[in-house]
């Protein structure tokens, strides 16, 4: 039998092994294949205004992607052939040279890399229509474009990957020469260190990881420990975190599990010793991989909860800043009825003023025109500004950072504030984010211009872009709801399509990441299982004990990485002063979901792996 011929059969038989590893490889040349091509695309740059930034977008995106692909590559491969060595020292046993097992490995992995590349570029090329018009749909852009082919994106992916497959087979090659005869026997047995577990280094554990939890939610503004730290602060905030994840998995849940093995209701029932003591060892010989994959998740958590959240929230965003669907300054225009809902006029006068040593742009309004369309949008407790008073509008105040105004002067009178609304009344890109509403009396005191204001609404806005842009033309000041959002919409829309792709490339990832350490560890189990079997214990108990041990390698990093995603975006939505629960908990409930999936794949493999066949 030739070197070649014996390569195809290795690959052959370990062909199942491999399955979930090539499959992850193929998604991610695959998305990584779509973020290029849209990069040197020419159709997706005549697109639309944000293509310029969108495909730095993209640039950027495919970077981050190829780092974090190389990592999984390097790693996944680490595991393949930790599980080959004893194979590569039966073949140097039998007499086979050095140089010729390191070249069948070596061409064992480039085959299996081209494949992938050739299948993750196939795909990409069967799919890029259907990615293209998702990008599109989320951008909020009605368009057909024909088939994309660029082959500087097919050179760009091949280049790239080849190099990283080339560096994995280098890696592979190396084994025979690395390891002595012995090593090479006994590798499957060779583990991460397992440090002692103790209450101080899991009473630590919990003291870093809260202290990360209470830096990040301190207020900003207010914060003496953000205002020390300054600028390092989030660097602060991650380290502590990931130093507390590391010490959670190396100790807390260590301590944990030796103070339920104590318990001899819990721990002496069926195989629930034997599972706690695996799931002992798995915790705290897999502490650096599980807290790699926990920072992922909550990266990916944290990033993809985000950007969905800013896009689940952008119409209502609009609503806020241009609550009418048009508005200008001038005379009104005639508009076809059937569509219109609402429209009014609204005089004001544009002032500048100083205040509080700042120089402010403020409209004053008299309250006529103020408590319609405050009713319009279903503001409460309305009460007309006194004699010599002024009630102030300002989209722009923040209690975090702003100062409320006792009084606004004009010339040389002061108006006291009687009361602020931080909601704005017009379209803020008309009118402007400052509004004073005052009586009729001080409104005709001020000397200067006023100013005729045009206010509409129609029915489903979204749909009215090329009215929009008729009225932009024909008058002054013009805002619109509609080129708001798409505008909103188109750039939160791209980040979105990235964010989620490079989130799942990252959930297949680390998903493939715990499948691949859980199986290698499940050759270590086969005969403690066979064991078990004589002994009589019966495959539901010994299926029960898997999917316990299992079960911890899958939940413990996920609700780690829920915990770290959750407090991050808990922050974030803090200084944003933005609702992002529903949104955040819609991104976390797919997330696990898909992670759900994986923790039964594995759990069903584990057991076809170290199981008995039942022969009845």
């Amino acid at each position: 039998m030739t070197l070649t011929e014996l390569t195809l059969r290795n690959m052959k038989r370990n062909m199942r092994s491999y399955g979930l590893y090539i499959g992850a490889t193929v998604f991610s040349i695959l998305i990584y294949f779509t973020f290029v091509t849209l990069q040197y695309s020419k159709e997706i740059s005549e697109l639309s205004e944000e293509s310029q930034r969108m495909q730095s977008l993209m640039s950027a995106s495919a970077f981050v992607l190829i780092v974090f692909v190389a990592i999984f590559v390097l790693y996944s491969n680490a595991f393949f052939v930790k599980k080959r060595k004893k194979e590569v020292a039966l073949y140097a046993l039998m007499g086979v040279r050095k140089r010729a097992i390191g070249w069948m490995l070596f061409f064992e992995n480039i085959v299996i890399g081209i494949a992938s590349l050739v299948a993750g570029i196939g795909l990409g090329f069967l799919v890029s229509q259907a990615l293209l018009a998702v990008l599109l749909k989320l951008m909020g852009l009605e368009l057909t474009v024909g088939f994309i082919f660029s082959q500087k994106a097919v050179m760009h992916t091949a280049i790239v990957f080849l190099l990283l497959f080339v560096a994995t087979s280098l890696q592979a090659y190396r084994v025979i020469y690395r390891f002595r005869l012995i090593e090479l026997f006994h590798a499957e047995k060779a583990g991460e260190a397992l440090p002692r577990a103790s209450f101080v280094s899991a009473l630590a554990g919990m003291a870093t990881l809260t202290c990360g939890y209470w830096l990040a939610l301190q207020d900003l503004t207010s914060s003496e420990a953000w205002r020390m730290l300054s600028v390092a602060t989030p660097l602060v905030i991650i380290g502590l975190t990931i130093f507390g994840t590391f010490l959670i998995f190396r100790s807390v849940l260590v301590y944990m599990l030796h103070r339920l093995k104590r318990l001899p209701s819990l721990a002496w029932r069926g195989l629930r010793l034997l599972s706690m003591s695996q799931m002992l060892y798995r915790v705290k010989g897999n502490a650096r991989t599980l807290t790699i994959i926990a920072t992922l998740s909550a990266t990916t958590i944290t990033a993809g909860g985000a950007v969905f959240g800013l896009y689940y929230n952008a119409e209502q965003e609009v609503k806020t800043f241009a609550p009418y669907s048009f508005m200008w300054q001038g005379e009104a225009v005639a508009l076809d009825s059937s569509i219109v809902e609402f429209e009014a006029e609204v005089f004001g006068k544009s002032l500048r003023i100083q205040q509080g040593g700042q120089q402010w742009e403020i409209t004053a309004i008299p309250y006529e025109y103020f408590a319609g369309p405050a009713q319009r949008l279903g503001w409460r407790e309305l009460a007309p500004p006194d004699e010599g008073s002024v009630l102030l509008i300002d989209a722009l105040y923040d209690k975090r950072f702003s100062v409320l105004p006792e009084s606004i002067a004009w010339e040389d009178v002061d108006y006291p504030v009687s009361r602020l609304y931080e909601q704005p009344l017009f379209n803020v890109k008309t009118i402007g984010a400052r509004v004073m509403v005052m009586t009729s009396r001080d409104y005709e005191a001020i000397d200067a211009q006023e100013l005729r204001y045009q206010m509409v609404d129609v029915k489903d806005y979204k749909s009215h872009l090329e009215l929009s842009r008729t009225l932009g033309e024909q008058t002054e000041q013009f805002s619109s709801a509609v080129e708001m959002y798409r505008t909103s919409i188109g750039g939160l829309g791209a980040m979105l399509f990235v964010g989620s792709f490079l989130g799942l490339v990252f959930l297949v990832a680390t998903g493939s990441m715990i499948f691949f350490k859980t199986l290698t560890e499940a050759e270590e189990d086969r005969a403690t299982y066979a064991v078990l079997s004589k002994l009589g214990i019966s495959r539901r108990e010994m299926r029960r004990s898997i999917r316990q041990q299992v079960g911890m390698m899958f939940a413990a990093p996920l609700m780690l990485g829920l915990l770290h995603g959750g407090v991050a975006l808990l922050a974030f939505s803090n200084i944003l002063q933005t609702d992002l629960w529903i949104p955040v908990l819609l991104w976390m409930l797919a997330y696990s979901i898909i992670y759900l999936l994986y923790y039964i794949a594995t759990a069903r493999s584990f057991e076809r792996s170290v199981l008995p066949i039942d022969k009845s």
